[in-house]
Protein backbone atom coordinates (compact mmCIF):
# COMPACT_ATOMS: atom_id res chain seq x y z
CA UNK A 1 0.00 0.00 0.00
CA UNK A 2 2.87 2.68 0.86
CA UNK A 3 4.40 1.89 -2.84
CA UNK A 4 0.69 2.58 -4.13
CA UNK A 5 0.44 6.15 -2.19
CA UNK A 6 4.25 6.67 -3.47
CA UNK A 7 3.15 6.33 -7.38
CA UNK A 8 0.02 8.36 -6.33
CA UNK A 9 1.79 11.18 -4.81
CA UNK A 10 4.36 10.92 -8.10
CA UNK A 11 1.06 11.42 -10.68
CA UNK A 12 -0.34 13.90 -8.79
CA UNK A 13 2.70 16.07 -8.45
CA UNK A 14 3.37 16.03 -12.43
CA UNK A 15 -0.65 16.45 -13.05
CA UNK A 16 -0.10 19.63 -10.64
CA UNK A 17 3.08 21.02 -12.22
CA UNK A 18 4.79 21.06 -8.24
CA UNK A 19 4.77 20.03 -5.07
CA UNK A 20 2.94 22.90 -4.05
CA UNK A 21 -0.01 22.95 -6.12
CA UNK A 22 -0.48 19.76 -5.88
CA UNK A 23 -0.37 19.65 -2.23
CA UNK A 24 -3.08 22.11 -2.28
CA UNK A 25 -5.26 19.58 -4.70
CA UNK A 26 -4.64 16.41 -2.13
CA UNK A 27 -4.20 16.02 1.54
CA UNK A 28 -0.27 15.66 1.99
CA UNK A 29 1.94 18.99 2.38
CA UNK A 30 4.82 19.61 -0.10
CA UNK A 31 7.17 17.98 2.36
CA UNK A 32 5.17 14.99 2.41
CA UNK A 33 4.74 14.56 -1.37
CA UNK A 34 8.58 15.37 -2.12
CA UNK A 35 9.80 12.66 0.94
CA UNK A 36 7.14 9.75 -1.04
CA UNK A 37 8.59 10.81 -4.72
CA UNK A 38 12.52 10.70 -3.33
CA UNK A 39 11.05 7.42 -1.43
CA UNK A 40 9.59 5.97 -5.27
CA UNK A 41 13.11 6.66 -6.83
CA UNK A 42 15.23 5.20 -4.57
CA UNK A 43 12.90 2.05 -4.58
CA UNK A 44 12.93 2.63 -8.54
CA UNK A 45 16.77 3.41 -8.72
CA UNK A 46 16.06 5.85 -11.20
CA UNK A 47 15.05 10.04 -11.02
CA UNK A 48 11.95 10.56 -11.84
CA UNK A 49 11.52 14.64 -11.29
CA UNK A 50 13.57 17.26 -12.51
CA UNK A 51 13.31 19.85 -9.94
CA UNK A 52 14.38 23.66 -9.93
CA UNK A 53 13.72 26.81 -8.22
CA UNK A 54 10.37 27.50 -10.24
CA UNK A 55 9.48 24.42 -11.60
CA UNK A 56 8.97 20.25 -11.72
CA UNK A 57 8.87 18.03 -14.81
CA UNK A 58 8.81 14.39 -15.57
CA UNK A 59 12.69 12.66 -16.83
CA UNK A 60 12.43 10.46 -19.63
CA UNK A 61 12.00 7.93 -17.04
CA UNK A 62 9.18 9.57 -15.12
CA UNK A 63 7.40 10.46 -18.29
CA UNK A 64 7.68 6.47 -19.35
CA UNK A 65 5.77 5.58 -15.96
CA UNK A 66 3.15 8.27 -16.20
CA UNK A 67 2.24 7.32 -19.21
CA UNK A 68 1.89 3.46 -18.02
CA UNK A 69 0.53 4.24 -14.70
CA UNK A 70 -2.09 6.89 -16.25
CA UNK A 71 -4.79 4.04 -17.71
CA UNK A 72 -4.72 1.91 -14.66
CA UNK A 73 -5.17 5.06 -12.10
CA UNK A 74 -8.10 6.18 -14.47
CA UNK A 75 -9.42 2.61 -14.07
CA UNK A 76 -8.86 2.70 -10.16
CA UNK A 77 -10.59 6.04 -9.94
CA UNK A 78 -13.57 4.57 -12.15
CA UNK A 79 -14.16 1.48 -9.84
CA UNK A 80 -13.89 3.85 -6.95
CA UNK A 81 -16.32 5.95 -9.13
CA UNK A 82 -18.97 3.66 -8.54
CA UNK A 83 -19.77 4.19 -5.15
CA UNK A 84 -21.40 7.59 -6.46
CA UNK A 85 -24.62 5.78 -7.47
CA UNK A 86 -25.41 5.78 -3.94
CA UNK A 87 -24.84 9.56 -3.06
CA UNK A 88 -27.75 11.66 -3.59
CA UNK A 89 -25.15 14.06 -6.12
CA UNK A 90 -21.81 12.83 -7.39
CA UNK A 91 -18.65 14.01 -6.03
CA UNK A 92 -14.86 14.01 -7.05
CA UNK A 93 -12.94 15.75 -9.53
CA UNK A 94 -13.99 16.39 -13.28
CA UNK A 95 -10.44 17.44 -15.10
CA UNK A 96 -10.79 18.89 -18.49
CA UNK A 97 -7.93 20.25 -20.81
CA UNK A 98 -9.00 22.69 -23.11
CA UNK A 99 -7.57 25.30 -25.51
CA UNK A 100 -7.02 28.87 -24.40
CA UNK A 101 -9.88 30.10 -26.38
CA UNK A 102 -12.55 27.92 -24.88
CA UNK A 103 -11.57 28.21 -21.36
CA UNK A 104 -12.35 32.54 -22.33
CA UNK A 105 -15.12 32.14 -24.39
CA UNK A 106 -17.19 28.49 -24.56
CA UNK A 107 -16.48 27.30 -20.79
CA UNK A 108 -16.84 29.92 -18.36
CA UNK A 109 -20.66 30.28 -18.51
CA UNK A 110 -21.10 26.15 -18.82
CA UNK A 111 -18.87 25.51 -15.96
CA UNK A 112 -20.65 28.27 -13.72
CA UNK A 113 -23.82 26.80 -14.38
CA UNK A 114 -22.47 22.97 -13.63
CA UNK A 115 -20.73 23.85 -10.49
CA UNK A 116 -24.15 25.39 -8.99
CA UNK A 117 -25.52 22.44 -9.97
CA UNK A 118 -23.35 20.07 -8.90
CA UNK A 119 -21.79 21.55 -5.82
CA UNK A 120 -19.96 18.28 -4.32
CA UNK A 121 -17.61 18.06 -7.83
CA UNK A 122 -14.29 20.00 -7.95
CA UNK A 123 -13.65 21.22 -11.84
CA UNK A 124 -10.01 20.96 -12.56
CA UNK A 125 -9.15 23.19 -15.84
CA UNK A 126 -5.82 23.04 -17.99
CA UNK A 127 -5.08 25.08 -20.65
CA UNK A 128 -3.15 23.46 -23.25
CA UNK A 129 -3.49 24.72 -27.19
CA UNK A 130 -0.74 21.74 -28.16
CA UNK A 131 -2.33 18.10 -29.31
CA UNK A 132 -2.45 15.76 -26.56
CA UNK A 133 -3.56 12.85 -24.97
CA UNK A 134 -6.22 13.42 -22.66
CA UNK A 135 -5.66 9.95 -20.60
CA UNK A 136 -1.71 10.29 -20.61
CA UNK A 137 -1.76 14.06 -19.85
CA UNK A 138 -4.24 12.35 -16.23
CA UNK A 139 -7.54 14.35 -17.70
CA UNK A 140 -11.13 12.98 -18.07
CA UNK A 141 -11.80 14.83 -21.03
CA UNK A 142 -10.68 17.36 -23.52
CA UNK A 143 -12.15 20.59 -25.78
CA UNK A 144 -10.88 20.54 -29.18
CA UNK A 145 -11.80 21.35 -32.68
CA UNK A 146 -12.54 18.65 -35.14
CA UNK A 147 -9.76 18.86 -37.18
CA UNK A 148 -7.31 18.19 -34.02
CA UNK A 149 -9.57 15.43 -32.20
CA UNK A 150 -8.42 12.03 -31.50
CA UNK A 151 -9.36 9.24 -33.28
CA UNK A 152 -11.43 6.43 -31.78
CA UNK A 153 -13.45 9.20 -28.50
CA UNK A 154 -16.84 10.04 -28.28
CA UNK A 155 -17.67 13.81 -29.45
CA UNK A 156 -20.42 16.08 -27.97
CA UNK A 157 -21.03 18.88 -28.92
CA UNK A 158 -19.70 22.02 -26.95
CA UNK A 159 -21.20 25.80 -27.06
CA UNK A 160 -21.77 27.65 -30.63
CA UNK A 161 -21.75 25.43 -34.12
CA UNK A 162 -20.68 27.85 -35.95
CA UNK A 163 -17.89 30.09 -35.38
CA UNK A 164 -15.50 33.13 -37.00
CA UNK A 165 -12.41 34.31 -37.41
CA UNK A 166 -12.91 37.85 -37.32
CA UNK A 167 -10.04 40.35 -38.50
CA UNK A 168 -10.13 44.21 -36.77
CA UNK A 169 -8.15 47.61 -35.82
CA UNK A 170 -8.31 50.42 -34.28
CA UNK A 171 -9.85 53.46 -36.00
CA UNK A 172 -7.47 55.82 -35.27
CA UNK A 173 -4.85 52.92 -37.15
CA UNK A 174 -7.11 52.48 -40.25
CA UNK A 175 -7.45 56.46 -40.57
CA UNK A 176 -3.77 56.76 -40.84
CA UNK A 177 -2.83 54.14 -42.75
CA UNK A 178 -6.27 53.23 -44.48
CA UNK A 179 -8.90 50.36 -44.50
CA UNK A 180 -7.65 46.97 -46.38
CA UNK A 181 -10.18 45.70 -49.41
CA UNK A 182 -8.53 42.38 -49.61
CA UNK A 183 -6.86 39.78 -47.28
CA UNK A 184 -3.44 40.67 -49.38
CA UNK A 185 -3.68 44.59 -48.69
CA UNK A 186 -2.62 42.94 -45.52
CA UNK A 187 0.49 42.44 -46.52
CA UNK A 188 1.29 46.24 -45.87
CA UNK A 189 -0.27 46.66 -42.79
CA UNK A 190 1.08 46.24 -39.30
CA UNK A 191 -0.33 42.70 -38.21
CA UNK A 192 -0.12 41.63 -34.76
CA UNK A 193 0.90 37.72 -35.23
CA UNK A 194 1.16 34.34 -32.67
CA UNK A 195 3.13 31.57 -32.24
CA UNK A 196 2.39 28.01 -31.48
CA UNK A 197 4.42 26.41 -29.02
CA UNK A 198 5.91 24.52 -31.17
CA UNK A 199 7.34 27.88 -32.82
CA UNK A 200 5.14 27.97 -35.58
CA UNK A 201 3.01 31.04 -36.88
CA UNK A 202 -0.07 30.05 -38.73
CA UNK A 203 -1.50 31.76 -41.62
CA UNK A 204 -4.06 34.20 -41.67
CA UNK A 205 -7.03 32.91 -43.65
CA UNK A 206 -10.05 34.18 -45.41
CA UNK A 207 -12.88 32.80 -47.73
CA UNK A 208 -15.65 34.01 -49.81
CA UNK A 209 -18.04 32.76 -52.44
CA UNK A 210 -15.57 29.28 -52.15
CA UNK A 211 -12.25 31.57 -52.71
CA UNK A 212 -9.94 30.88 -50.38
CA UNK A 213 -6.99 33.44 -49.74
CA UNK A 214 -4.20 32.72 -46.70
CA UNK A 215 -1.99 35.38 -46.16
CA UNK A 216 1.32 35.84 -44.66
CA UNK A 217 1.54 39.25 -43.15
CA UNK A 218 4.50 40.98 -40.91
CA UNK A 219 4.17 43.51 -38.00
CA UNK A 220 5.70 44.56 -35.07
CA UNK A 221 4.24 42.16 -32.55
CA UNK A 222 4.86 38.33 -32.03
CA UNK A 223 2.92 36.90 -28.76
CA UNK A 224 1.93 32.95 -27.69
CA UNK A 225 -1.28 31.83 -28.65
CA UNK A 226 -3.10 31.43 -25.59
CA UNK A 227 -0.40 32.68 -23.15
CA UNK A 228 -0.63 36.18 -24.24
CA UNK A 229 -3.78 36.49 -26.49
CA UNK A 230 -4.83 39.71 -23.90
CA UNK A 231 -1.46 41.38 -24.92
CA UNK A 232 -2.34 40.91 -28.51
CA UNK A 233 -5.36 42.69 -28.06
CA UNK A 234 -4.51 45.42 -26.20
CA UNK A 235 -1.83 46.44 -28.65
CA UNK A 236 -4.53 46.08 -31.38
CA UNK A 237 -6.77 48.79 -29.50
CA UNK A 238 -3.34 50.87 -28.66
CA UNK A 239 -3.78 51.57 -32.44
CA UNK A 240 -0.36 49.10 -33.06
CA UNK A 241 -1.85 47.24 -35.91
CA UNK A 242 -4.38 44.77 -37.19
CA UNK A 243 -5.49 41.58 -35.23
CA UNK A 244 -6.92 37.98 -36.83
CA UNK A 245 -8.43 36.17 -33.90
CA UNK A 246 -11.39 34.49 -32.60
CA UNK A 247 -14.71 36.87 -32.75
CA UNK A 248 -16.00 35.99 -30.09
CA UNK A 249 -13.17 37.30 -27.96
CA UNK A 250 -13.10 40.54 -30.12
CA UNK A 251 -16.45 40.86 -29.63
CA UNK A 252 -16.73 43.09 -26.93
CA UNK A 253 -14.48 45.66 -28.34
CA UNK A 254 -16.44 45.67 -31.35
CA UNK A 255 -19.31 46.31 -30.14
CA UNK A 256 -18.00 49.30 -28.16
CA UNK A 257 -15.66 50.88 -31.10
CA UNK A 258 -12.56 49.87 -29.50
CA UNK A 259 -12.23 48.01 -32.94
CA UNK A 260 -13.46 48.54 -36.01
CA UNK A 261 -14.25 45.52 -38.17
CA UNK A 262 -12.69 45.08 -41.86
CA UNK A 263 -12.45 42.20 -44.54
CA UNK A 264 -15.84 41.23 -42.79
CA UNK A 265 -17.33 39.15 -45.86
CA UNK A 266 -14.19 37.40 -45.75
CA UNK A 267 -14.47 36.03 -42.35
CA UNK A 268 -13.46 32.38 -42.14
CA UNK A 269 -16.44 30.44 -40.55
CA UNK A 270 -15.79 27.10 -38.93
CA UNK A 271 -17.44 24.86 -36.76
CA UNK A 272 -17.72 24.94 -33.03
CA UNK A 273 -16.08 22.83 -30.37
CA UNK A 274 -16.17 19.35 -29.46
CA UNK A 275 -16.18 17.63 -25.98
CA UNK A 276 -14.25 14.30 -26.52
CA UNK A 277 -13.41 11.86 -24.16
CA UNK A 278 -12.85 7.74 -24.16
CA UNK A 279 -15.86 5.12 -24.91
CA UNK A 280 -14.97 3.08 -22.12
CA UNK A 281 -18.05 1.68 -20.49
CA UNK A 282 -18.51 3.18 -17.05
CA UNK A 283 -17.55 6.55 -16.86
CA UNK A 284 -16.45 8.82 -13.38
CA UNK A 285 -19.44 10.24 -12.39
CA UNK A 286 -18.05 14.22 -12.71
CA UNK A 287 -17.79 13.44 -16.35
CA UNK A 288 -20.70 11.84 -16.86
CA UNK A 289 -22.38 14.59 -14.69
CA UNK A 290 -21.02 16.75 -16.86
CA UNK A 291 -21.53 14.91 -20.65
CA UNK A 292 -25.27 15.07 -19.72
CA UNK A 293 -24.93 18.91 -18.48
CA UNK A 294 -23.31 19.62 -22.16
CA UNK A 295 -26.16 17.79 -23.94
CA UNK A 296 -29.01 20.08 -21.66
CA UNK A 297 -27.39 22.97 -22.24
CA UNK A 298 -26.47 22.31 -25.89
CA UNK A 299 -28.57 24.88 -28.06
CA UNK A 300 -31.91 23.50 -29.96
Amino acid sequence: MAEINDLMAFVSVVRAGGFRDAARAGELSASGLSTAVRRLETKLGVRLLHRTTRSVAPTEAGQRLIERLAPALSEMEAALDVLNVFRDKPSGTLRLNVPAGVARTVLPPLVAGFMREYPEIRVDVVVEDSFVDVLSAGCDAGVRYDERLEQDMIAVPLGPRVERFATAAAPAYLDARGRPKHPRDLLAHACLRGRFASGAMPLWEFEREGEVVRVDPSGPLVVSLGGAIDLKIHAAVAGLGVIHLYEEMLRPYLERGALEPILEDWWQAFSGPFLYYPGRRHLPAPLRAFVDYVKAAAPA
